[in-house]
C-alpha cells in the first residue's frame, strides 16, 4: 500500500488511530479475530461453491439439487455471525462519520468507549434471548438437510457473543487511550515501526 493510500485510509478510519489493546488479552483478541475471519472465509467459499452447484444443476442436470438453497442460507448466516465481531474490532462496521475528523485523540478515544459501551449494553440484553432462541431449535430439524436447527439458531449466540467480547476490548482500548493520552499512541506507533 502506498503512502497516499495509507493516508486516505487513515483519514477515513479515524478510530484506527486509537491504539490497539496490547499484552496477552490483545494477542488473544487478535488470534480469535483471525480464527473467526478464517471461518467466515470458509463459509463464504462454501456458499460460493454451493451456489455454483445450484446454478450448474439447473443448467446441466435433468434435476435440481434441492438442499443447495438451504445450505446457502445457513452458510450466509454463519458468515455474517462469524465476521461481525471482527468487523467491530477492526472498525469496519457501518457508521456515519459526521464529526470524527474534528475530534482530537482523547475525543476519538471517548467516542470509541461510548460506542463500545452502547454495543456492550445492547448485546448484554440480547445475548440471553439469543440463547433461548437457539434452544428452540433443539426440537426442530431443517427441511431438506435434516440437521438439528439448534446449530443454525446458535449462530445468533455466536454473533452476539463475539460482539460482546469485542465491545469489551473496544472499551478497554478507549479507556486506556483516555488515561494514557496521545503520548502512548505515539510510542505505540514508534514501537510498531521498529
Amino acid at each position: 500500500m502506498s503512502d497516499r493510500e495509507q493516508d486516505i485510509e487513515e483519514a477515513l478510519e479515524v478510530l484506527t488511530r486509537v491504539p490497539r489493546l496490547g499484552g496477552p488479552l490483545g494477542r488473544l483478541a487478535d488470534l480469535l479475530g483471525r480464527v473467526l475471519l478464517a471461518l467466515a472465509v470458509v463459509a463464504l467459499v462454501g456458499l460460493s461453491l454451493t451456489v455454483l452447484l445450484q446454478v450448474s444443476s439447473r443448467l446441466f442436470l435433468p434435476f435440481t439439487v434441492a438442499w443447495t438453497e438451504e445450505l446457502t442460507r445457513y452458510l450466509f448466516i454463519y458468515m455474517v455471525a462469524l465476521g461481525a465481531g471482527v468487523a467491530l474490532h477492526r472498525h469496519r462496521h457501518v457508521n456515519v462519520e459526521l464529526f470524527h475528523g474534528w475530534l482530537g485523540f482523547r475525543g476519538r478515544a471517548a467516542y470509541l468507549t461510548l460506542i463500545s459501551l452502547l454495543i456492550f449494553g445492547f448485546t448484554l440484553i440480547v445475548l440471553p434471548q439469543a440463547w433461548k432462541f437457539a434452544q428452540i431449535g433443539a426440537f426442530q430439524t431443517s427441511p431438506t438437510l435434516r440437521i438439528p436447527m439448534i446449530y443454525v439458531f446458535y449462530s445468533s449466540v455466536l454473533l452476539f457473543g463475539s460482539l460482546l467480547l469485542y465491545s469489551v476490548v473496544g472499551m478497554l482500548e478507549g479507556v486506556i487511550a483516555l488515561v494514557r493520552g496521545e503520548r502512548a499512541a505515539d510510542s505505540a506507533a514508534a514501537h510498531e515501526v521498529t
